[in-house]
């Protein structure tokens, strides 16, 4: 039976690339091939929170993948500080050169030595690799003379040939350049695919130096988390979005990120809490890490705080205006506060207020901007729709992140699956969808946060979706949010700390009933067999809490990578490995400073878990990628049919 007409056009494209049955035929081979090579290493990551320095050491040294690989060629072979020493080399090539040269340590034998010690763990990582993938990664000026050295094969006549180049190598000077080439291959092979599963924002120092790093990472998907999401709104100049990115920033004293990192200056806003909030004592608005702002410093970041935190609240009343859908009525509180007797009446009951301080707001209409904060805030949208770095930032996360990923049969994501009391799967409030709800309802929802951002500036489109990146970061049906409110206008101005409770969703009570995340797995079409990885929730190690939950089949990576949570969670975070043999849950100590890793080769103490240990060695065969594969050489096959049938001719040069 010959093939339909849509298919023949398929058919005369693919002719295009592999326009003879040998060529065909040649791809078919390669393809069957790398279906036998080993899985690659996946790396998983969570709430890195800005923590750029930490964040970095562990993309470089894969989370302990290139110290175990070290350990294993030479554990038997080599002191203990000499293994230190090689793993900081490959994290850190250039300044550990530099650092060894200055104490005198390195001269003609030790580079020998150096080259050859990094060529074997190159080839060990090389092993899951193509040629052609291990040649892709190699620096372009030196990639052939390395590719020589790495696939040398022990004889005779290859070892002449080693020795010559190590001997030109070392008589032109080139001894750094390969000893770095050589670093960069490990680290790039040693990891195949990098996921993030959300927050990436917030808290930490320098957000957008990780985004540069992911930028540039081979291989690398981002699930959307509820900080995230703010921040893609504020790019896509939501004012709600804008003025809660701002008052994170304020409230945790942490403006290099936007400053320093994204040129966005917060001076409009200076100004404005140096006209409005000169006398306020702003006392419940002093930033929670100080760190070594001087007290004149710290009142000046509080006045800061309040007026954008004002301004905030302002927008988000607007906003819940258009939308009665999204159930947070109880967020507007400015209309309810009785500026006479200093209360606010919240839930039906009257509370007094710490501080009834507000000389922009206007109480015959609360939610309507002043003069001086409607200049201010035309000015910071500016700012925000100018930066060329954060709207690039942006971009990259609508164009390699999602809601979640499903990838080699585990679920990602990074908050949770909302379900409701009856623990049915909960409505989120989608335009023209208020009943969608599970797999369907968090497409719908990644469908409308898009359409916030690349819709016509100026279009409803663009407004709806607008509002709904702010609804998905603090939402109470918000798959990245997982919790009913969030109550910070309460923690500032009402003393009663039963306001200040902010419920999780029902999700948090579910995560050890192994039954509920097997139902998550297979509404998104998943076998029992596969794992949920999740993120948002740091686990309390402290306290006795495992990350493994659900009878195995749920795993937490947030430990707590923010210094902010270290104190509460007793680690530094959870990172995730699964290769070839094994899926392994790895929990880290802090990280002390990059200095203290190149100079006293202090590495990030790390235990590892194993979570599970496969039978049978996994092939690109058994993965997503595989699965791609076999459709890639099934078409190849119809096309060499054609040719074979006479259907299509080949083209020849």
């Amino acid at each position: 039976m010959g093939h339909t007409e849509q298919e023949m056009r398929y058919l005369e494209l693919l002719r295009d690339r592999y326009g003879t049955i040998s060529a065909a035929s040649a791809e078919v081979a390669h393809l069957r091939a790398v279906l036998q090579l080993p899985k690659g290493t996946e790396h998983f990551l969570s709430d890195l929170h800005g923590e750029h320095n930490a964040f970095l050491h562990m993309l470089h040294n894969a989370s302990g993948v290139i110290k175990l690989k070290i350990q294993d060629l030479y554990g038997y072979l080599l002191p203990k500080h000499e293994q230190d020493m090689l793993a900081t080399l490959i994290y850190y090539p250039s300044e550990k050169l530099a650092l060894l040269k200055k104490q005198g340590l390195v001269d003609e034998e030790w580079y020998r030595l150096t080259i050859y010690r990094l060529i074997q763990v190159a080839r060990m990582c090389a092993v899951k690799y193509t040629r052609t993938r291990v040649r892709a990664a190699m620096p372009r000026d030196l990639g052939s003379l390395i590719e020589e050295m790495l696939y040398t094969d022990g004889s005779q006549e290859k070892d002449g040939y080693y020795q010559g180049a190590m001997q030109s190598i070392l008589d032109t000077g080139m001894g750094d350049a390969v000893i770095i080439g050589l670093s960069e291959l490990i680290q790039t092979l040693a990891i195949d695919r990098l996921h993030i599963i959300g927050d990436i924002f917030d808290r930490g120092p320098r957000a957008d130096l990780i985004l540069d790093a992911l930028e540039n990472f081979h291989q690398v998907d981002v699930q959307w988390g509820n900080h995230d999401i703010v921040w893609m709104g504020a790019a896509a100049l939501s004012e709600a979005c804008i003025w809660q990115v701002i008052v994170t920033s304020v409230k945790y004293s942490n403006l290099k990120s936007l400053e320093v990192g994204y040129g966005i200056s917060l001076r409009p806003l200076l100004m404005l809490a140096q006209t409005c909030y000169a006398d306020d004592p702003c006392t419940a608005f002093l930033p929670k890490e100080s760190g070594e702002t001087d007290e004149e410093d710290a009142m000046e970041v509080a006045r800061m705080h309040k007026a954008a935190a004002v301004l905030q609240y302002k927008f988000e009343g607007q906003l819940l205006a258009r939308h009665p859908e999204y159930g947070m009525e109880s967020r507007r509180l400015l209309h309810h506060i009785d500026f006479d007797r200093q209360t606010v009446e919240l839930d039906g009951r009257i509370y007094p207020m710490r501080s009834c301080h507000f000389p922009t707001i206007d109480p015959a209409d609360p939610y309507a901007l002043s003069e001086l904060e409607q200049e201010v805030a035309d000015r910071m949208m500016l700012e925000f729709a100018h930066s060329a770095k954060l709207q690039r930032h942006i971009q990259f996360l609508f164009s390699a992140g999602s809601m979640y990923l499903c990838c080699n049969g585990n679920l990602l994501y990074h908050g949770c699956i909302p379900i409701d009391e009856d623990g049915q799967f909960a409505a989120i409030p989608v335009e023209n969808a208020l009943e969608t709800r599970g797999r369907a309802g968090i497409d719908a929802a990644e469908r409308l946060a898009r359409q916030g951002y690349f819709a016509r500036l100026g279009s409803r489109e663009r407004q709806t979706g607008q509002d709904f990146l702010w609804y998905l970061g603090c939402g109470p049906n918000s798959p990245l949010f997982g919790k009913d409110r969030m109550t910070t206008f309460e923690r500032y101005f009402i003393e009663d700390k039963e306001t200040h409770v902010e419920h999780k969703n029902r999700y948090y009570d579910l995560q050890d009933d192994e039954s509920t995340a097997i139902r998550i797995l297979r509404e998104f079409g998943l076998s029992d067999s596969g794992f949920i990885i999740n993120g948002h929730v740091p686990v309390k190690v402290r306290k006795g809490e495992s990350p493994i939950k659900a009878g195995g089949k749920l795993l937490v990576i947030d430990g707590g990578m923010s210094r902010a949570y270290q104190p509460v969670t007793g680690i530094a975070g959870y990172t995730l490995i699964f290769n070839s043999h094994v899926l392994n849950l790895v929990a880290h100590q802090p990280f002390v400073s990059k200095a203290a890793a190149i100079s006293d080769e202090q590495d990030i103490h790390s235990r590892h878990s194993v979570v599970k240990l496969f039978e049978h060695r996994l092939l690109i065969s058994d993965t997503d990628e595989g699965r791609v594969i076999e459709g890639r050489i099934k078409d190849l096959m119809q096309l060499i049919e054609a040719y074979r049938r006479g259907e299509l001719k080949e083209l020849r040069n």
